[in-house]
C-alpha cells in the first residue's frame, strides 16, 4: 500500500474490507494488509470510521464466516464502527444468508463473470448501506 492510498484510507468516511477466503481465513496479502494498520492504531486514526466487509470462495460455505469476523475484529481493534448485511435471504440476494457481513460464491476455476447476479446485487445493496450509514454519522 502506497503512503498516497494510506492518505486516502485516513480521509475516507468508511473502510470496506475485502478479501477472498483462502483455506479458511483472509488471504495472506489482506493480513499483511492489516499488520500493516498497526500504525493507525497506536494513533486512534480509524476511530468512528465506517467499516464493512466482504469475501468470496469457491465452496458455498467455504469457511467465510471466519474471514467476516476477521474483519470484524480489526474493525473493532481499529475502533471503527461495524455495518453488517441486512438483505433477507430470498434464495437470490443474501443468497448465502449472511448477515454479518457480505458473502459470495464461484467456483474455483469460473471467470468472475459466472459470478451469481444475485451475489453481485447483494454487494451493491450492501455497498450502498455503508455509504448511507457513513452518511448519517457524518452528519
Amino acid at each position: 500500500v502506497s503512503d498516497a492510498d494510506w492518505s486516502r484510507l485516513d480521509a475516507a468516511d468508511a473502510i470496506i474490507f475485502g478479501s477472498p477466503t483462502y483455506m479458511g481465513m483472509v488471504s495472506w496479502q489482506f493480513k499483511k494488509f492489516a499488520d500493516a494498520t498497526s500504525k493507525r492504531w497506536f494513533s486512534s486514526a480509524w476511530k468512528d470510521k465506517v467499516a464493512g466487509g466482504f469475501t468470496i470462495s469457491a465452496s458455498p460455505s467455504g469457511d467465510k464466516l471466519s474471514t467476516i469476523q476477521y474483519f470484524i475484529t480489526l474493525a473493532m481493534q481499529n475502533g471503527m464502527i461495524w455495518v453488517g448485511q441486512p438483505a433477507l435471504n430470498d434464495g437470490t440476494v443474501n443468497r448465502l444468508g449472511s448477515n454479518s457481513g457480505l458473502m459470495a460464491q464461484v467456483g474455483p476455476t469460473s471467470p468472475a463473470s459466472d459470478i451469481p447476479q444475485g451475489d453481485l446485487d447483494t454487494a451493491q445493496a450492501y455497498g450502498q448501506r455503508v455509504a448511507e450509514v457513513a452518511e448519517k454519522l457524518r452528519g
